[in-house]
C-alpha cells in the first residue's frame, strides 16, 4: 500500500526531487530555448566562444599527461580560491546586497504595490530612482503589441513616467514592477552563467504564473502571492551572481599573472577552468533559502508581510504549518519544480504524484494549472 506523504515534515524524496531541479537549473548542461531567452541574448557568442576554446584546450591536454597535471593542480586551486572568496562574502550582507543591485527602495515600492490604495506620487517618484525601471517600462508602452492593445497606433514615443503608469494602470504595475525587478536580480551579464540564468528566469515565470492561476481561483489577492513566488527566487539569484562575479574577477587575473610569466601550461589551466556549477549549486542550498528573508531583514523590511512569508517558507519543517499565503507559494513553486522536471524528462510519475500529495493540490487545482500557458505571462 502507498504510504501518504500529505502535509507533514518534509520527506527526503520530496527534499530529493527539489534539490534534483536546482540541479539541473545550476550544473544541467541542457540550453534554454524558451520565449524568456531575451536574457543576455548579446552573450550567447561570447558563451559560445569560450566553450569552443576551453574544448580545444582540453583536447591539448588530453595528448600530454604532464600538461594534464598541470591543469589539474592550478584549475583546483583556482577553484578553491574562487568558494573561499564567495563563503567570505556571504558572511556579509552588506558586500552580498552592494554586489547584487538591491536596494532599499526597490523593496519599498514592491510593499507600496501591496496596499490597497497605492500612493501613484510615491511609487512614481521611486521609479523614477531607477534607470533600468524606467528604461523597461517606457519600452513596454512603446512596443507595438502595447500600443494595439491601447489603439494607440500613433507613432508618438511616451517617455513620461507618470504617463507611461497611468497607460499601464496600476493593476499591470502591480505584476509588472516584481517582474521587472526579479529579472533585474537575475545574474544577467555573465558568459559563464547565461544558461543558468535562463533556467533560472523559466522556473521564476512558471511559477509567478501558477501563484496568478492558484490566487484567482481561491479568489485572492494575486498580487502578494505573485510577488512572495518571485522573491522566493532572490536568494538563489544572489549567491549565482556574486559567484559569477567572483569566479570572472579572479579567473581574469589568474589569467594576466599568467600571461606576464608566459607559461603556456598554467595559461592554458587558467582558460580551461570552468565555472565551479557544482560547488555553487552547494552554496545554494546551504544559502539561498534563508537569503530570501534575511536580506530583507537587513534592508529594515523584518516586519513586511512579503519578509515573514519568505522566512515561514524557509523555517517551517511542515507544509501544514504554512500561512495560507506562504501555502500557495509553496504549491506554486512545486508546480513549477514539476512542470520543468517533465520537460528535463527526470522525474517519474510517481514522484510527481509524490510532489502533488506533500504539497496538497487538488484536483481542482492541478486542472486549473494543467490549463494555463506557461510560455507568456499575462499580464497585459
Amino acid at each position: 500500500m502507498a504510504i501518504s506523504v500529505a502535509g507533514g515534515v518534509r520527506p527526503g524524496i520530496i527534499i530529493e526531487i527539489e534539490q534534483r531541479l536546482y540541479h539541473q537549473l545550476i550544473v544541467g548542461k541542457q540550453q534554454s530555448n524558451s520565449m524568456f531567452d531575451e536574457l543576455d541574448a548579446e552573450l550567447e557568442n561570447d558563451a559560445n566562444k569560450l566553450a569552443i576554446e576551453r574544448e580545444a584546450v582540453f583536447k591539448r591536454l588530453a595528448k600530454q599527461n604532464q600538461t594534464k597535471l598541470v591543469f589539474d593542480a592550478v584549475s583546483a586551486q583556482l577553484i578553491n580560491t574562487v568558494i573561499n572568496a564567495v563563503e567570505h562574502r556571504l558572511c556579509s550582507p552588506e558586500h552580498l546586497l552592494k554586489h547584487s543591485g538591491i536596494n532599499e527602495n526597490q523593496l519599498l515600492m514592491l510593499e507600496l504595490l501591496q496596499g490597497e490604495n497605492v500612493d501613484i506620487n510615491r511609487l512614481t517618484s521611486l521609479i523614477q530612482g531607477l534607470s533600468w525601471l524606467v528604461r523597461d517600462l517606457i519600452h513596454l508602452v512603446n512596443s507595438a503589441s502595447f500600443r494595439h492593445h491601447r489603439l494607440q497606433q500613433s507613432d508618438v514615443k511616451v517617455t513620461d513616467i507618470k504617463l507611461v503608469v497611468n497607460f499601464i494602470g496600476i493593476e499591470n504595475i502591480k505584476l509588472l514592477i516584481p517582474y521587472f525587478c526579479i529579472r533585474h536580480w537575475l545574474p544577467s551579464g555573465h558568459a559563464n552563467l547565461l544558461w543558468t540564468t535562463r533556467k533560472l528566469w523559466r522556473y521564476s515565470v512558471v511559477s509567478a504564473i501558477a501563484a496568478q492561476a492558484l490566487a484567482k481561483l481561491h479568489q485572492q489577492d494575486g498580487s502578494f502571492v505573485y510577488t512572495c513566488t518571485l522573491l522566493s527566487q532572490l536568494g538563489p539569484s544572489v549567491v549565482l551572481k556574486n559567484s559569477a562575479k567572483l569566479f570572472e574577477q579572479i579567473w581574469v587575473t589568474w589569467q594576466r599573472e599568467a600571461s606576464g610569466c608566459r607559461d603556456r601550461d598554467v595559461y592554458d589551466a587558467v582558460v580551461a577552468t570552468e565555472f565551479p556549477a557544482e560547488s555553487v549549486y552547494d552554496l545554494v542550498l546551504k544559502h539561498g533559502s534563508k537569503l530570501n528573508w534575511q536580506l530583507l531583514h537587513h534592508l529594515d523590511f523584518k516586519d513586511s508581510a512579503m519578509t515573514k512569508v519568505l522566512a515561514e517558507l524557509d523555517n517551517n519543517l511542515s507544509y501544514k504549518d504554512l500561512s495560507e499565503d506562504a501555502a500557495m507559494v509553496a504549491r506554486a513553486n512545486c508546480y513549477a519544480k514539476v512542470v520543468l522536471l517533465e520537460e528535463l524528462r527526470q522525474i517519474e510519475p510517481r514522484e510527481k504524484r509524490m510532489m502533488f500529495d506533500y504539497y496538497e493540490l487538488s484536483e481542482q487545482e492541478v486542472i486549473r494549472l494543467q490549463g494555463q500557458n506557461y510560455k507568456k505571462l499575462n499580464i497585459i
